[in-house]
């Protein structure tokens, strides 16, 4: 998916798929032109019939007429039957295929991916998206065969007469005259429909993700009621699509059934004025219907394309999200500090630091610098943390988020991560982050089963098996972010002494404003408005700093 990811564009992202596939959408191409063409035989078919067989009185002539009549709509049917199989295949390759990019590069991007893409916009993309791409592929068959029996039409015409040919030749491109203009407003309103539909869609996300703390804090009608006014304004846009829409399919039924009436009114003054026979005439009424098809292919068409444009320009622009450079500069050598000069905070190695803030979020971009998730002049040691290779970074620094994602399977598993750590060390993880009730509680211990992001265990519950994962991870560093808001008072004394413990001789740094976390600290760094204001230890800044006391006082 190189191409496409470095590139983008969502007309190069169809042509890619086109590629990957050229065998079998050529072959439905050809099923597809086939078919159409074949679909012009039976006027011509049926006049010869009648100006033959039956004006002329001759059985024989009519009797071989019908047989060819009857061979045309057996070949008809043998084909539809292949183009649809035909393209049918290229729909699912052309949706396995872009699922399987999207995922790889997910996986990709990792870590990256929530702080720069929204679960909802996630979703949309991997299911609507990706089904409007796949579908748009369809109309190669149906496409290229319009064109084959226009101009086979125009043949046929031409010999019965050229003024029908010459109607025939100039109204055909008329339709799309027409309708180009609808198109492009279409494009238009898409595009912005599409963008409030993945926010709606994040939204929806955010809500049921966070249900349980909104119902806990009584906050559910409110963001209820949001949804619901976000959802009226994306309805109003979605009619003014379907209007678009409608009119666009009305044109494609009725331009061609005008079109059907003026041809046919030609034809029937030319065969009153015996210009044509009455064999000719029922071609050229054939002709006309039958052209509706292709006609209507091509506003199908300009419409499927239209909306696989926007939607393959979605997928795209989420391929070109370039994630960070695997390569690097090597890791600094161990017990190297780490130095942040937005905020100036350094973290001593092998020291359990604190970080304050009124505003958590100032905290976490301090941590975010330092771990590398956000552009920054942070360094380690002397090297800078962006400049260094990715493996040794993640191996040896390790943020722990709160919101950090646990994936299901049993309890064991979601600790270990992708390690195979021993029972020893799993329980003196377990014990360190005060999860033993947790493992007691949960039937089966730690063969317990564990939902997707923990939804069977309680917000305090989660954030301890995420601790606990961090912790027997064992990593050099460890930037853990508010990793005991959610818990009560006597357990967040127990396990802030327990952290200390576990973690000595290793480089912490935990962002909080508990004191009974802060009073464990060998350092504590005090933020106002982002930059160092106050550094010292726990008690010492209580007693000398009157800003930080509000904070850690509250």
């Amino acid at each position: 998916m190189t191409l496409v990811s470095t590139h983008g564009g969502g007309f190069r992202l169809l042509w890619w798929l086109v590629v990957q596939q050229r065998g079998r959408v050529a072959a439905g191409s050809l099923f597809g032109t086939l078919s159409m063409v074949v679909l012009v035989l039976p006027p011509y078919v049926i006049a010869r019939a009648v100006d033959d067989g039956i004006a002329g009185g001759n059985q024989a002539a009519l009797a071989g007429w019908a047989g060819a009549l009857l061979a045309v709509g057996c070949a008809h049917a043998a084909l539809n039957v292949l183009r649809h199989r035909t393209m049918s295949q290229v729909r699912m390759d052309a949706t396995f295929r872009t699922s399987e990019a999207l995922l790889a590069h997910a996986t990709r991007l990792g870590a990256q991916l929530p702080r720069r893409v929204g679960a909802g916009e996630v979703v949309a993309i991997g299911i609507s998206d990706v089904f409007t791409v796949s579908t748009t592929l369809t109309i190669a068959g149906p496409g290229v065969g319009a064109v084959i029996a226009y101009v086979v039409v125009a043949v046929l015409l031409w010999s019965v007469s050229p003024v029908l040919a010459a109607v025939v030749v100039v109204g055909v491109p008329l339709f799309g005259v027409l309708v180009t203009p609808l198109l492009r407003r279409l494009r238009a309103v898409e595009v912005v429909y599409r963008e409030q539909q993945s926010g709606l869609a994040a939204r929806l996300v955010d809500i049921v993700g966070g249900l349980r703390v909104l119902s806990g804090l009584g906050g559910e009608e409110t963001f209820a009621r949001e949804y619901r006014q976000r959802s009226q304004e994306l309805q109003v846009l979605g009619f003014r699509v379907g209007a678009i829409t409608s009119w666009i399919e009305a044109l494609g039924i009725g331009l061609p059934v005008l079109f059907l009436g003026v041809v046919t009114w030609l034809a029937a003054r030319m065969a009153a004025t015996g210009a044509i026979t009455v064999g000719d005439l029922l071609a050229v009424y054939g002709y006309a219907a039958v052209l509706v098809v292709p006609v209507a292919s091509f506003v199908e068409g300009g419409h499927q394309l239209t909306r696989g444009l926007v939607a393959a320009a979605r997928v795209a622009g989420f391929l070109a999200l370039a994630p960070r450079p695997a390569d690097g500069a090597p890791a600094p050598a161990p017990g190297s500090g780490l130095r942040d000069p937005a905020s100036g905070v350094e973290v001593a190695p092998g020291a359990f630091t604190a970080l304050v803030s009124a505003r958590p979020a100032e905290s976490v971009a301090v941590v975010e610098r330092l771990g590398r998730f956000t552009a920054s002049d942070a360094t380690w040691g002397t090297t800078r943390v962006d400049a260094v290779a990715a493996e040794p970074l993640r191996t040896r620094i390790l943020v722990a988020d709160t919101e950090a994602d646990l994936f299901a399977g049993p309890l064991r598993e979601v600790l270990a991560g992708r390690g195979d750590p021993d029972g020893p060390a799993v329980a003196r993880a377990v014990a360190a982050a005060m999860a033993e009730d947790i493992v007691a509680g949960l039937p089966g211990g730690l063969d317990a089963p564990v939902e997707g992001q923990g939804r069977n265990l309680s917000g305090g519950q989660r954030q301890r098996v995420r601790l606990a994962r961090a912790l027997l991870a064992d990593p050099e560093v460890l930037l853990a972010v508010e990793p005991t808001s959610a818990l009560d008072a006597h357990t967040e004394a127990a396990l802030a002494r327990r952290l200390r413990d576990a973690r000595a001789g290793r480089t912490t740094l935990v962002t909080t404003t508990s004191p009974l976390v802060l009073a464990h600290a060998d350092t504590v760094f005090f933020l106002v408005d982002g930059r160092l204001a106050a550094t010292g230890r726990h008690h010492d800044l209580l007693a000398t700093d009157a800003r930080y006391r509000a904070v850690v006082s509250r």
